[in-house]
């Protein structure tokens, strides 16, 4: 089938375009710039339109656009007018998973870490909404049905997913504008969604999942994990714990957040693969790239995660805290390029305790991913730290080189350097910005 994606460019539905065309389908895609992920899908084969343009829109059977495209788009219009059918990621869901004995993770933080974790111990496919350094890409293609599948709550697309084994570690409130912030409706998306799979996984300490009835395979942190802790192998951050009656683990990363999304992946692969396989093939997850990633280790070292959410800076904070001890390292600069006004506001109180242990903090502008400017006083709502306001980073040989009105405020070149959020600071901390 010819299938067009239009927003092509996003991690999410860049993942789907890359699976579509390993099962043999013809993809084209288009976007409103170009970025890395379209350079990449163009030396797969994919036939790519930059910026959209009705020139796009052939003679494809099925056109599938991401979330953020409204009906206006170009392509869309063009589309409609020749009787294409188009549908939403959402909508398409259905078709893409068809056939797949799907194993779905979703929760509001985790859920590409538990996703990669699992394509590390079980065989399939995968669609992960981010690299896996392990296989360097955030698909892999499988001969057969399984499918490792990062499910998505942010727009209520993982209620299509088809599970056949749903994966939970947490689900903490969070895209609530795409729920007009009504908690009833979405506690009762992650029941339907835990509902519909026949093998359910849950982390039985999270408050709203400890409410879920019905059978499933439940995970007490404080009592089924045991004996964690953290060590250095080849100076790479590993945690270690014990699991049930299963013996000891080893996986990358840091973080008791870690040894409960390993535990979640370790007990939907034993339930059919020997566990002596699962503890062996846990030890080849590299990580994943943009969540706890050291990109440089010189007399500074270097951190980009993708934290954009309180919870997810405080649980990512705590780990560079012990791997910093562990690397005999003092200082810990925070850089935060927060991540839409929305969340920013409605989780204000939160951010302003998350960064709580930093050395220095370095607010740089607000990401807005498209949503219209609202005053926030980062410097009065931070003053206890204080910040620094900065409008951009940038990688200067191993140094970091802290830009405020074109000019450099400071160089860090010693400590350890955490960059937080879901924005372009990815690529200013690796200085392709």
């Amino acid at each position: 089938m010819k299938i067009h994606f239009i927003g092509i460019g996003g991690i999410g539905i860049s993942g789907l375009a890359k699976f579509m065309l390993a099962q043999g389908h013809e993809v084209s895609g288009s976007d409103i710039s170009e970025t890395a992920i379209t350079k990449e899908l163009e030396k797969l084969g994919m036939d790519l339109t930059i910026p959209h343009n009705t020139s796009a829109i052939k003679e494809q059977a099925l056109v599938i656009h991401s979330a953020i495209i409204r009906p206006d788009n170009v392509e869309v219009i063009a589309a409609n007018k020749k009787n294409i059918k188009v549908l939403a990621r959402r909508e398409a869901l259905p078709f893409i998973l068809e056939g797949k004995q799907v194993y779905a993770v979703c929760g509001a933080h985790g859920k590409s870490t538990t996703t990669a974790i699992l394509s590390s111990v079980l065989e399939g496919s995968a669609v992960i909404g981010a690299e896996s350094k392990q296989f360097g890409n955030n698909v892999r293609h499988h001969e057969g049905n399984r499918l490792l599948f990062e499910a998505d709550e942010s727009d209520g697309s993982f209620l299509n997913s088809n599970p056949y084994c749903a994966i939970v570690p947490n689900a903490e409130p969070e895209h609530m504008e795409y729920y007009d912030y009504n908690f009833d409706r979405f506690y009762e998306a992650y029941r339907t969604f835990i509902a519909s799979a026949s093998l359910r996984i849950i982390n039985a300490e999270d408050p709203f999942l400890s409410t879920i009835e019905g059978e499933a395979i439940r995970l007490y942190p404080s009592k089924d994990i045991q004996n964690l802790e953290f060590v250095l192998i080849n100076d790479e951050p590993h945690t270690r714990f014990e699991l049930l009656d299963m013996g000891m683990f080893e996986v990358w990363g840091f973080g008791e957040h870690i040894a409960i999304d390993a535990a979640l992946a370790i007990l939907a692969a034993v339930h059919t693969e020997d566990i002596e396989e699962v503890r062996k093939n846990l030890l080849g997850f590299k990580g994943i790239k943009k969540r706890f990633d050291i990109i440089n280790k010189n007399d500074s070292i270097l951190i980009d995660d993708y934290g954009h959410h309180p919870t997810e800076i405080k649980a990512t904070l705590e780990s560079v805290k012990a791997y910093a001890d562990l690397m005999g390292i003092d200082k810990i600069t925070a850089i935060w390029q927060p991540h839409k006004y929305s969340r920013t506001i409605d989780n204000l109180d939160a951010f302003i305790k998350c960064f709580e242990g930093a050395s220095e903090l370095i607010i740089l502008p607000v990401w807005a991913a498209g949503e219209a400017k609202r005053k926030i006083d980062f410097e009065g709502d931070f003053k206890a730290y204080p910040p620094l306001m900065a409008d951009s980073v940038k990688r200067s040989n191993n140094d970091l080189d802290i830009i405020k009105d074109n000019k450099v405020l400071k160089s860090l070149d010693k400590g350890l350097i955490v960059g937080f959020g879901a924005g372009d600071i990815t690529y200013q901390l690796r200085g392709i910005a």
